[in-house]
C-alpha cells in the first residue's frame, strides 16, 4: 500500500478557530446538520456499549472531546465503576463542555482535560475503549494521532471512529456538496463570525481519507486490526470501529 502522506492544519490554527467558534459551536452543529449529528453520536455511544463488556470497560477516552456531546452519551449507558475521560487541545470547547457535565451532574464520572491529541498523557494500554467524532481530520499529523490512541488502548480494547465521508449517489452526493461548500461557509460565517472556520471546515472533510481508503489506513499504516465501517445517512458520515 502506498503511504498515505496528507498533512492536516497547523495545531495553533485548530486551537485558535476552535477557542474562536467555541460559543456558537453547539448551536452551529446540531442546527447546521438538522440535528442529525446527535443521532450519529448516540449511536456511536451505544456501539461502545454494544461491543464492550461491563467488566472490561472500565475506562474509555474521548479524543478531541469537544464539548463533550460524546462522553454525555456515553455516560448515559454507563455501568458501575466506569470512568470516562475526555481530551481536547481547544480550552474554549473544554470549558463549554466542563459546564454541561456540570449542569448534568456528570462530574463524579467524566474528567476533562486540556491536551495534545498526538501526545496523550497516558501510561500505554491504560484504556479499555477509545472514540473521536469529527476529531481525526483536524490532527496535524493523523498518523502519529491514530498510533497514539492506539498506545493508550489495551490488548483487545475497541477503537470507534466518527468521521465525515462522501455519499455514492450522485444526486445525494450533488446536494451535500452543493450545502456543504456554498451554504454551510456563509450561514456558519455569519453566525460564528469567523470565515476561516467554515470555509476551512468543508475541505477538511473533501480532503480526508474516507471509507475503505481509511481503514486500510487504520490496518496497514497504524497496526489496528479488521476495520468495520457504518455508514451513516446516506453515507455523509461513517463509524470506524476496529480492536488493538
Amino acid at each position: 500500500m502506498e503511504k498515505y502522506s496528507w498533512k492536516g492544519a497547523d495545531k495553533e490554527f485548530i486551537k485558535g478557530m476552535f477557542n474562536s467558534i467555541s460559543s456558537k459551536y453547539d448551536f452551529l452543529n446540531h442546527f447546521l446538520s438538522f440535528g442529525i449529528d446527535k443521532l450519529w453520536r448516540s449511536r456511536l455511544a451505544r456501539m461502545v456499549f454494544r461491543t464492550s463488556e461491563p467488566s472490561k470497560s472500565e475506562r474509555i477516552l474521548d479524543v478531541a472531546t469537544g464539548t463533550a456531546d460524546v462522553l454525555l452519551s456515553l455516560a448515559k449507558h454507563r455501568h458501575s465503576n466506569q470512568t470516562f475521560f475526555g481530551v481536547d487541545i481547544s480550552e474554549g470547547m473544554l470549558e463549554i463542555g466542563r459546564k454541561k457535565v456540570t449542569d448534568r451532574g456528570m462530574d463524579p464520572f467524566i474528567q476533562l482535560q486540556l491536551s495534545d491529541a498526538e501526545r496523550l498523557p497516558f501510561s500505554d494500554e491504560y484504556f479499555d475503549a477509545v472514540t473521536v467524532a469529527f476529531g481525526v481530520r483536524n490532527f496535524e499529523n493523523l498518523l502519529k494521532g491514530l498510533s497514539e490512541m492506539r498506545r493508550v488502548l489495551r490488548s483487545g480494547g475497541t477503537l470507534f471512529i466518527l468521521e465525515f465521508s462522501k455519499p455514492r449517489n450522485i444526486f445525494i452526493k450533488g446536494l451535500y456538496s452543493f450545502y456543504s461548500r456554498f451554504f454551510l461557509p456563509i450561514l456558519g460565517s455569519f453566525v460564528s463570525q469567523n470565515s476561516r472556520a467554515y470555509t476551512y471546515l468543508p475541505k477538511s472533510v473533501d480532503k480526508f481519507p474516507y471509507g475503505r481508503c481509511f481503514a486500510k489506513l487504520l490496518t496497514e499504516q497504524v497496526g489496528f486490526g479488521e476495520v468495520r465501517i457504518y455508514k451513516q445517512t446516506f453515507g455523509i458520515a461513517s463509524i470506524y470501529e476496529t480492536s488493538k
